[in-house]
């Protein structure tokens, strides 16, 4: 026995440490818990901060259970609650929890008569006033079988009492009342499912505020248990979430404000980086969202295009690419509905691309990266190569066969898989030494990105940034991209820090100032591949609010290719992404004020249909569903 309570002590630890999320914004009520595998730990590991325990008075002892012929003698009340309760305690220091925030509430319901009952749980706990008195102690409510409220002062000051909201209690009374808890079944027969009717919510917001103005926290038993009821008891502003799955609930509710976006609502309360582990070997200076930054003070301007050229059959002389890493249908509602529109989802050409590898299921940003550069499917990890070492060549070499100016532009690494797919071949992502090598034939006439460390810290010891010279002018500004003679290789570690209000626009200035270059550099027209790599980060990271604000800065650039479009009349704007991340799901919101909930299913890519957005000349000819490979593959069939 006593093996067995120490294993199931260290299974709490052990718990305890796997769900150590940041307080929720909510407190969870662990209803029926001795219905649980593990009964006490398996809600506590989730730090809940109320724990339901059915108990019956049987000859002198307090068994647990929900009826009375499911009592057994080793369902004791003492094994099953008190005495982890009071290990946990004091392993703790003195304290319900290691984080000295949270607090841990006891709620014992009595099934059987009172009295004795009652005593019986009082002069148990009170042999322990280290753990259930004092300021940091952990409460105890009785609930169901709750004695008169004239009675209340007959048992001890750390008792208090589960309320009934058809009573009326004196000041002293309530005082001891710790929490009203009423049948949801009472005021409402939601399902759980889409919102409740009207004059139901009307009812259970009614009750909710007469709670409030007795100044005590309401908690609604018999309702359902989803995803669904959990925000919308939170946007009431029900203080307990009654639930039977506590894991779930507090996994719904746990890192709240990396699930949350609303511009112009201040993250005061944020600190810290998410996303400080590496997602590559490209990656490795990404030093994460820094969450006190992952807010807009207004929402960014959005363009409205002029669609005067807009599908016409016309030349096209010159076509921008842009590919939104990451970037799947929910990462732009998301940043739609926060920020009240987006340039992208104003174009009228809108198709679906399939994303999926050669050999996997799930694409990697290497093979997704070299099918939209390249027309060809490809092996996971293959940049712009085949599985047998043939060299495929990209958008960057047929476009400069014609004559034309090319560009490779990433808010990110230059080195990482998507940028070189449209300059270098390897079957390895990862061989920086190789891919950089690449550039040397200057086939690209303007590289942009950052990454300084993938051309000085070299494991072949050769000075690549030398050799390069001679065939670049070597700038770290994106905005002398214009302004720099001769062919550009910029590496502005700028483009290396997250998305924020400060640096919001650098993507599109640097698109702006790249267009420029390459129009200078030759009259038979360019293309240009743009890349928002970030939004793929955020969906590794399970950041919502870096998702929103990166595919808004990626907006911004869009913005520009369609400026240069309206302005031109012959450039083709495409806009996609190579993957989606994250399995990104938008569950709540607010139309009016651009709140915005969100949910990341994985921390890895997924095999969704990413979106299809094309504008100018042709752009009819992207609209429909195919495979990544269609997107370069028309693009050449156009550009004649």
């Amino acid at each position: 026995m006593k093996n067995t309570y120490r294993t199931l002590l260290g299974l709490a630890a052990m718990l305890f440490c796997l769900s150590a999320n940041a307080q929720p914004p909510v407190l969870i009520h662990s209803h029926n818990d001795y219905c649980r595998t593990v009964p006490f730990y398996e809600a506590y590991s989730q730090k809940v901060a109320s724990i339901e325990v059915d108990l019956f008075y049987r000859d002198g002892e307090l068994l647990v259970g929900h009826d009375i012929e499911d009592l057994k003698p080793d369902m004791s009340f003492r094994k099953l609650y008190l005495d982890p309760a009071v290990e946990m305690f004091r392993r703790n220091g003195g304290q319900a929890y290691n984080d000295p925030s949270l607090e841990l509430s006891l709620m014992i319901e009595i099934k059987s008569a009172t009295e004795p009952a009652l005593s019986c749980v009082a002069e148990a706990l009170g042999q322990y006033p280290d753990v259930f008195t004092g300021d940091k102690a952990i409460k105890v409510v009785i609930t169901g079988n709750v004695p008169e409220p004239a009675d209340f002062c007959k048992y001890p000051d750390f008792i208090s009492f589960d309320g009934d909201v058809n009573r009326s209690y004196t000041a002293g009374q309530l005082a001891r009342v710790a929490m009203f808890s009423l049948n949801f079944r009472d005021y409402s027969s939601w399902n759980g499912k889409g919102s409740l009717v009207i004059a139901q919510e009307k009812k259970v917001r009614e009750m909710i505020a007469k709670v409030h103005g007795m100044g005590k926290p309401i908690r609604f038993w018999g309702a359902p248990d989803a995803p669904t009821v959990y925000y919308t008891f939170y946007n009431f502003g029900i203080d307990y979430i009654n639930t039977d799955k506590p894991a779930q609930c507090a996994a719904f509710f746990s890192d709240w404000g990396n699930k949350n976006f609303q511009i112009g609502v201040s993250r005061s309360n944020a600190s810290g980086v998410t996303g400080t582990h590496k997602l590559d070997k490209t990656t490795r200076d990404f030093s994460g969202f820094q969450n006190e930054k992952l807010q807009l003070s207004k929402p960014v301007d959005v363009y409205t295009p002029s669609f005067r050229n807009d599908g016409a059959h016309r030349k096209i002389k010159n076509v921008i690419l842009l590919i939104g890493d990451g970037m799947g249908i929910n990462q732009l509602t998301a940043a739609e509905y926060a920020n009240k529109g987006l340039t992208i989802t104003q174009l009228k050409s809108v198709g679906l691309s399939k994303t999926c590898a050669k050999d996997q299921f799930t694409t990697c940003s290497a093979a997704g990266g070299s099918a939209l550069a390249t027309g060809e499917r490809h092996f996971n990890r293959h940049i712009a190569m085949s599985e047998d070492g043939e060299e495929y060549p990209s958008l960057t070499d047929w476009f400069g066969s014609l004559g034309k100016a090319t560009g490779v532009l990433t808010l990110g690494n230059v080195v990482d898989a998507t940028p070189t797919a449209f300059y270098g071949h390897n079957t390895e992502r990862d061989d920086a030494d190789d891919l950089t090598a690449d550039l040397l034939d200057g086939h690209v006439d303007v590289v942009c990105g950052s990454g300084i460390r993938e051309f000085t810290k070299r494991n072949d010891g050769r000075d690549i940034l030398k050799e390069l010279s001679s065939v670049y002018s070597i700038i770290d500004d994106s905005g002398k991209i214009a302004s720099t003679q001769g062919k550009v290789l910029c590496i502005d570690q700028r483009m290396d820090i997250a998305a924020q209000e400060d640096n919001l626009r650098l993507l599109a200035d640097a698109t702006r100032s790249t267009i420029q270059k390459l129009q200078q550099t030759s009259r038979k027209g360019f293309f240009l591949m743009v890349e928002g790599a970030k939004i793929d980060y955020a969906g590794h990271s399970d950041c919502l609010p870096g998702s929103i604000i990166e595919t808004l800065s990626f907006d911004m650039a869009v913005a520009e290719a369609l400026r240069f479009a309206d302005s031109n009349g012959e450039t083709l704007v495409v806009i996609t992404a190579d993957h989606e991340t994250g399995g990104l799901v938008v569950v709540d919101g607010d139309e009016q004020t651009g709140r915005v909930l969100g949910f990341y299913f994985s921390d890895d890519h997924t095999p969704s249909l990413v979106p299809v957005f094309a504008y100018g000349p042709y752009s009819d000819m992207f609209s429909g569903m195919y495979r990544n490979i269609e997107i370069p593959r028309t693009i050449k069939a156009l550009v004649k």
